[in-house]
Formats: structure tokens, sequence, C-alpha cells
């Protein structure tokens, strides 16, 4: 059964949902697997994936406002604080979250509903270059 790896480099410009499937279905066309499951892992612990709605942005606006409010910066009882006030808060985002996605593939393509988009979601809100693993896996 064939398997392909590939690294991604995404360099993000501030907190927020940085779309990632233009470069993910490119990679899975160029692997020739036609029939699998191609897995997305984020190598970080203050940034994650998520598969969200990729047509009204107000969807993806409404969910970051949600998660900064269930986990706001400067709570009294972090003690993780020596890296800045959005450091512990983005491990707990992440922790809620994922750090990989798993996405059926057919026909060589991601199997994702009309809607859907596969999104880094940064959670700091300095710029960093975060990467990314795919591996696809099938026939």
């Amino acid at each position: 059964m064939p398997v392909h790896h590939a690294t991604f480099t995404i360099h993000t410009r501030s907190q927020g949902l940085h779309e990632i499937t233009d470069q993910l279905e490119r990679e899975v066309a160029r692997s020739g697997v036609t029939s699998g499951v191609a897995t997305v892992f984020c190598r970080h612990t203050s940034a994650s994936l998520v598969i969200m709605e990729n047509a009204d942005p107000s969807a993806r606006a409404d969910l970051e406002a949600w998660l900064n409010r269930l986990v706001p910066e400067r709570d009294p009882h972090f003690t993780h604080t020596l890296e800045g006030p959005d450091d512990m808060p983005s491990h707990i985002k992440t922790a809620l979250t994922r750090t990989s996605e798993t996405v059926p593939l057919k026909n060589g393509r991601l199997q994702l509903g009309t809607w859907q988009g596969v999104y880094l979601w940064e959670h700091r809100r300095a710029p960093h270059t975060r990467e990314i693993l795919l591996t696809v896996l099938g026939e």
C-alpha cells in the first residue's frame, strides 16, 4: 500500500484560522493515491487544526471569539506566563481542539463537504512559522 509524506511550512501573521485546503489538495494529487486517507498533523503546542466552514468568514470569526471568551488571557490562575499572556491560553486552546485531522480520499480528492475547509488555527498573537505534516495512505 503506497504511503506519501509531505511537510508544509505555514507562516502565520497573527492569531486566527489560516486555510490550508489548497496546499493539501495539491499534495494529495502529487501523491498519486486515489483511494485512502490523508492525515494532517500540526507539530506545535500552541496551534491546532480544524475542519470548518469555508464559505462565510463570520463562522470562523464567531468560533475564534467564542474560544477567546472561553480561555481568556491573563487568567490569574495561570503560572506558565514567561512567554507572554497569550501563551498558556494557546496551549489550552490546542488541548481543547486537535493537532490532527484525517480526511477520506476518493478519486484522488479529499472528501470534504461542500462548505468545509482544513485550517491551521494559530492561537498566538505574534507571527509564527508552523510545520504541518501530511501522510497520504491508500492505493
